[in-house]
């Protein structure tokens, strides 16, 4: 894709399909959800139809507590994609989720040097025109 055929394309809003419309649906009311495994008890994320770790196609969604722990992060000084060049500097983030999961994320409202390997986060919904789950620091919100 050239410059000019990315200039009217977003990169940082989702397509919603029928299987990830309740997570999308969910997160526009400011909860996140989690793929639960019947057959194993485990959550898992990204949403998939069956259990990544069992391979049970046993199931289903259920709301995640929100809280997670910084992984790791990198702070994104230059992304020449639109919308992001706009909101340089940014924090890319891995957490891991009270449930279990990894998700990869962006961390808000945290000075940079301020973040922690270990740090309780809390999730937030950034809107611009579409609901995306990122995270910040537990206790600000």
């Amino acid at each position: 894709m050239t410059g000019s055929q990315a200039a009217g394309v977003r990169f940082d809003v989702p397509e919603p399909d029928a299987f990830t419309r309740p997570y999308w649906d969910a997160a526009a009311e400011g909860r996140l959800l989690l793929r639960h495994c019947d057959g194993c008890g485990r959550d898992h994320h990204y949403p998939r139809e069956f259990c990544p770790s069992c391979w049970s196609e046993d199931v289903r969604w259920r709301d995640a507590s929100g809280r997670a722990v910084l992984y790791t992060w990198s702070v994104v000084h230059r992304n020449d994609l639109p919308p992001f060049g706009a909101r340089t500097p940014y924090v890319a983030a891995v957490v891991d989720l009270a449930e279990g999961p990894r998700m990869m994320t962006e961390v808000v409202d945290c000075a940079e040097d301020r973040l922690r390997v270990g740090m309780a986060l809390e999730v937030a919904f950034r809107e611009d025109g579409f609901a995306v789950p990122v995270f910040r620091p537990a206790g600000t919100g």
